[in-house]
């Protein structure tokens, strides 16, 4: 049974004093899919669209395709013995409700908030049935889903390969790369869940991190120091996700 805090929650729940939040025009899209649309594609989208805000810990409603603005959403597998381990992330660059808009399902995969924020919402039929008339967003959600496979088989590729120090500096840097400042907000047993590794051997990378000036470590916080020092630290699937979504995306 899942706990309270990753019930699925209506979609109305999620948004701003339990009210959807209409789409304003006068505000700049960032989601990297949405943003370079044809003015004629986005006026298709628009009224169908609400910007909602995305709480931390939120485990998001199936259903609807979530176009990132701010923040950060994991993309985790429950294995059978109750925990679960992170395949994905996702930041503005991207959406959650890939499947579902493609006409699948979810495959037992949970999309939970990372890092709190914001996204333009749409139920996923909607969506599907603007794609005949949206040529240029379903050329983005096929090169998305591209970039999204390659980060996903390059992540089972480094938990089995890679060590904690280099899979942990490769998620902190995917998380920098997603978030606007350089601190981020997460405990050391958050961070194990996502690694899939023991609490203390995370413990351990990060005081490493810390003692060499890469990060400052506080109170359920990271602060990323030095992004060279880190991305030196890191195996080289983080720079392979990386270029392989500049290279894909607009």
């Amino acid at each position: 049974m899942p706990t309270q805090r990753e019930e699925r929650l209506p979609i109305s729940c999620l948004a701003r004093g339990g009210e959807h939040i209409a789409v304003n025009p006068s505000e700049p899209i960032q989601n990297r899919l949405l943003a370079p649309l044809p003015p004629g594609e986005l006026a298709r989208l628009s009224p169908k669209l609400e910007q909602i805000e995305l709480p931390f810990r939120q485990i998001l409603p199936i259903g609807y395709a979530y176009f990132v603005q701010r923040g950060m959403i994991s993309l985790l597998r429950p294995m059978l013995d109750g925990t679960k381990v992170e395949v994905g992330v996702v930041g503005r660059e991207g959406f959650v409700g890939l499947g579902q808009v493609l006409g699948g399902s979810t495959g037992g995969i949970k999309d939970m908030v990372q890092i709190a924020g914001s996204a333009l919402v749409m139920p996923s039929v909607a969506l599907r049935e603007e794609l005949d008339r949206c040529p240029t967003l379903g050329a983005h959600l096929l090169r998305y889903g591209q970039a999204l496979l390659i980060q996903i088989s390059q992540t089972a590729a480094c938990n089995g390969r890679h060590t904690v120090q280099e899979r942990l500096a490769r998620w902190l840097l995917m998380t920098w790369d997603r978030i606007d400042g350089d601190v981020v907000p997460l405990s050391h047993e958050l961070l194990s869940m996502m690694l899939g590794a023991r609490r203390a051997g995370v413990t351990v990378a990060l005081g490493m991190f810390k003692t060499a000036g890469l990060i400052a470590n506080s109170q359920g916080k990271i602060t990323i120091l030095d992004e060279k020092g880190l991305e030196a630290a890191a195996c080289e699937c983080y720079r392979v996700v990386r270029e392989e979504v500049d290279r894909l995306l607009p």
